[in-house]
């Protein structure tokens, strides 16, 4: 429904069902009772790009939903109706095996359930790794998160969100992006004049890769992030269940056990190490799903996050 059709179409029911009582009563404001536009703003503002080299931007797939070649970072901005919102917030990383971003599906229509749900959403459209436009590949993402976090904590006024209600979820690699970030956020990568928060204060991992090590990870998405050959140091600090300690978020895990692009295995290397830290998690293994839960409907793994958000607290305002 165009905003104008909707706009008119509130104010007949609002005729029809409060003309009778006081005729003199106005109409809803589509400001309160519709999400805004999604704005697109740079995650660098107009600073520097960190960890760059001068590249032109040679981004392709915007139109398709599978977006390659990312070196000019941005984040999406989707906000729930006033009268839906709930102060919560979640900053979305798409998967695509580090090669791409599965942009659509994993982060515009994830976001948009978000926002039907009162829970803003902000999509990251991460730097994906190369030597052409990295000095370092294999930082130039977790950077990005880590400024992405930054940037909604900073702006969350701005929003009437609260600061200490921001989670992340991440699908896939951009679960794997999520994970680093949720273990490696005591270093910042980025700038940070301010000091900042970017740890989540909570967690969502959907069929994510955790593990760079040969027997678990998810071999593409090594390769892309940490190259061929990559040292046994590097394997280490990206493999993220080797890093989990007291004060990873609390996290919610997401898996079938059919995957057959993804083992299950990571999710469940994951969930050993939150437990043995004392982390609160839960998880559910789905017997069949498939990677990309392409199986299954999506109310049947949505509703299972929004129990666990409300559960836990996360939908509920706070002082």
């Amino acid at each position: 429904m165009h905003t104008r059709s909707a706009f008119l179409f509130l104010q007949l029911c609002w005729a029809l069902v409060g003309g009778a009582v006081n005729t003199q009563a106005a109409a809803p404001d589509p400001a309160h009772v519709m999400p805004p536009k999604m704005q697109t703003f740079a995650l660098y503002a107009e600073g520097p790009i960190p960890n760059a080299k001068p590249t032109p931007n040679e981004e392709t797939g915007a139109d398709t939903g599978w977006i390659q070649k990312v070196s000019q970072p941005s984040i999406q901005v989707y906000l729930p109706a006033k009268v839906k919102a709930t102060g919560a917030s979640v900053v979305i990383f798409p998967g695509g095996a580090y090669w791409g971003l599965t942009f659509d599906y994993e982060g515009v229509q994830q976001a948009n359930y978000f926002i039907d749900q009162g829970i803003a959403a902000f999509v990251v459209k991460y730097r994906l790794p190369n030597d052409a436009w990295m000095q370092d590949k294999s930082i130039g993402p977790l950077q990005d998160a880590q400024q992405a976090m930054k940037f909604v904590r900073e702006h969350a006024s701005l929003w009437n969100l609260d600061a200490k209600r921001v989670g992340a979820v991440g699908f896939s690699a951009g679960g794997h992006l999520a994970a680093s970030l949720a273990t490696h956020w005591e270093k910042a990568l980025v700038a940070n004049p301010n000091n900042t928060n970017i740890r989540p204060d909570f967690l969502v991992l959907v069929y994510p890769v955790i593990s760079m090590e040969d027997r678990v990870t998810h071999l593409d998405s090594r390769k892309a992030l940490l190259g061929a050959k990559p040292t046994k140091a590097h394997i280490k600090y990206f493999s993220n269940e080797l890093h989990v300690t007291a004060q990873t978020p609390p996290t919610l895990l997401l898996h079938a056990v059919d995957d057959s692009l993804v083992d299950v295995k990571n999710s469940l290397l994951f969930f050993e190490a939150l437990k043995h830290q004392g982390v609160a998690v839960e998880g559910h293994f789905l017997e069949r799903g498939e990677h990309g839960f392409v199986r299954i409907a999506q109310d049947r793994w949505h509703d299972l996050i929004l129990q666990w958000l409300g559960q836990k607290g996360w939908l509920t305002v706070t002082d």
